[in-house]
């Protein structure tokens, strides 16, 4: 009896230990394997449009982001389209990859050839690369995604209002649908809704629906975000990671069905338009969580961030800044957020979800300052890929951020003129810890029409974000802790203006346009209207 006892005894350790060892190897073998990537750019999203950012309005417009890690003090790159995708992909000021503001429906070009993309570099390091959603960095060749580094691309080049469509979306004023009639003319009407050249979807380099559908678009978009997360799966079997960049549209003009194929436009349900248009992206943000946690949950990192404010100047179509009003500005007439250096411009909404490595449903510290730059290095960090050395960055590894919410970001941020007031791409704007200074304010459109007046500030403009956040009253510049943050924005400003203009590696990006650039599948019909889809 004694003696079975014992060899049952010694069976349960040997077994348990055999347990231990293959928890501890199958732990060793998920950290070995280089991770997948997921990254979800939002379009014109306000800080405050995210559930788990203002709890006191109990809204339930996000759920499945709310589930995530909040990172509250985030940034985006820049306050308007274009530029800011061209940093988050590069790595860098807008100064230095030569993207400072927005390509046209008839732009010759995009994103400099010169400038390494995240992409290409994950690409040569052996991951599968996808994008889905809005380019806006060159829709010609070789400017596109397919020849920037993705191996496969479905989307539009650039905003969705930027071309007709026969059920616009949401708009203020509202866009016109497709003029069937007439020869093809690029048009520009009511600030910013082309009427006379279709929205254009593309696979790869193939326009394959012009006008597109916008009612079809977030279901197209689920469906291959999934079918490439799915198949993933047999890739991961020969060792093959994958990286997915999915730029989401939504919140440019909002995407909510309509009430009926012709209903009116009315103030009434604006608010109502909005909230739609945000559920249902955080609907295709949870199925896209979901399909992820089937195929390889414990190695996939998923990050979700904004690409700038909301457009403030769509009124009731636009998102919330939450508390970040810029109430300076706006008291003086004239937008705080989207095109602006307020903190309602590009302080965005950002989590992150990845089961055993970020601690769900939690929020990072304030005053933890980072930007949608470090998504470059982090990522290359995390996939065990050295950047060239041959240009200078601007984004920093945030891998110790992420994973243990350390308090390591950057000790200054940048944020360049976006649209509004002075030159774009200059970096007039500067942060560092609790203080934000600025040289140039104005200019940009708020609801109702007013833009405010520029205003140049020597000494700059200096606010105390934790105990001002919605940027209302400066210090005072005779006090002594105005004096030594001045002192030391300057000369850390000075510092950066030198390091760019002695970079052997900027690029200049070509602005030029032609009525022919404009893309189109059949010139010889409006609007150049043609479907290969079945």
């Amino acid at each position: 009896m004694a003696v079975g006892l014992t060899q049952l005894l010694v069976s349960g350790v040997l077994l348990c230990e055999l347990l231990l060892h293959s928890v501890s190897q199958h732990e060793a073998n998920v950290h070995s394997k280089k991770p997948n990537f997921i990254i979800i750019l939002a379009d014109d999203i306000g800080w405050g449009d995210l559930d788990a950012n203002q709890p006191e309005e109990r809204a339930n417009n996000t759920p499945y982001l709310n589930l995530m890690a909040q990172f509250t003090d985030f940034h985006s790159p820049a306050s308007t389209c274009s530029p800011s995708r061209a940093a988050i992909l590069t790595g860098r000021y807008g100064l230095r990859n030569g993207v400072t503001h927005n390509f046209a429906v008839n732009s010759v070009a995009g994103l400099p050839l010169s400038e390494v993309t995240l992409p290409q570099l994950l690409k040569k390091a052996g991951y599968y690369t996808a994008m889905i959603g809005k380019w806006h960095l060159g829709h010609n060749e070789p400017y596109s995604p397919t020849n920037r580094g993705f191996d496969y691309y479905l989307g539009i080049p650039y905003s969705n209002d930027m071309g007709c469509t026969d059920i616009p979306g949401y708009n203020l004023p509202q866009c016109l649908p497709c003029d069937p009639s007439g020869p093809q003319v690029i048009r520009s009407v009511h600030g910013g809704c082309y009427s006379k050249v279709g929205l254009p979807l593309i696979e790869n380099s193939s326009i394959v629906e012009q006008p597109l559908d916008l009612w079809k678009l977030t279901e197209q978009y689920k469906s291959a975000a999934l079918r490439i997360i799915r198949n993933a799966r047999y890739s991961m079997a020969r060792g093959q990671p994958y990286f997915l960049y999915i730029a989401l549209a939504h919140m440019h003009v909002p995407l909510a069905p309509p009430l009926s194929p012709d209903a009116p436009i009315t103030t009434t349900h604006a608010d109502g338009v909005y909230a739609a248009s945000l559920q249902e992206l955080d609907s295709l943000v949870g199925a896209v969580k979901v399909t992820s946690d089937d195929t390889d949950k414990n190695n996939t990192l998923i990050w979700f961030t904004g690409d700038n404010g909301p457009w403030e100047q769509k009124c009731q179509y636009a998102g919330s800044v939450g508390p970040f009003a810029g109430k300076w500005q706006t008291s003086k007439g004239g937008g705080s957020a989207k095109q602006t250096t307020w903190e309602g411009g590009h302080r965005v909404p950002t989590v992150a979800y990845w089961p055993g490595r970020i601690p769900a449903n939690t929020s990072s510290p304030l005053l933890d300052l980072n930007l949608g730059m470090d998504v470059f290095p982090t990522l290359l960090s995390l996939a065990g890929v050295t950047p060239p050395s041959d240009r200078r960055y601007d984004g920093i590894d945030a891998t110790n951020i992420l994973l243990h919410h350390e308090q390591t970001g950057h000790e200054f941020l940048f944020h360049p003129n976006s649209g509004a007031a002075g030159r774009y791409g200059d970096l007039q704007t500067v942060r560092t810890g609790r203080h934000k200074a600025f040289y140039i304010t104005g200019a940009a459109e708020a609801c109702g029409g007013g833009t405010g007046l520029q205003q140049l500030h020597d000494p700059p403009l200096i606010f105390d974000l934790e105990r001002d956040e919605a940027e209302e009253t400066p210090l005072q510049a005779e006090s002594p802790e105005y004096q030594a943050v001045a002192e030391r924005i300057t000369r850390k400003r000075e510092e950066l203006l030198w390091d760019i203009a002695t970079d052997k590696s900027v690029s200049t990006a070509d602005y030029s346009t032609d009525k022919s650039a404009a893309p189109c599948c059949d010139p010889r019909r409006a609007v150049c209207r043609c479907s290969t889809l079945g």
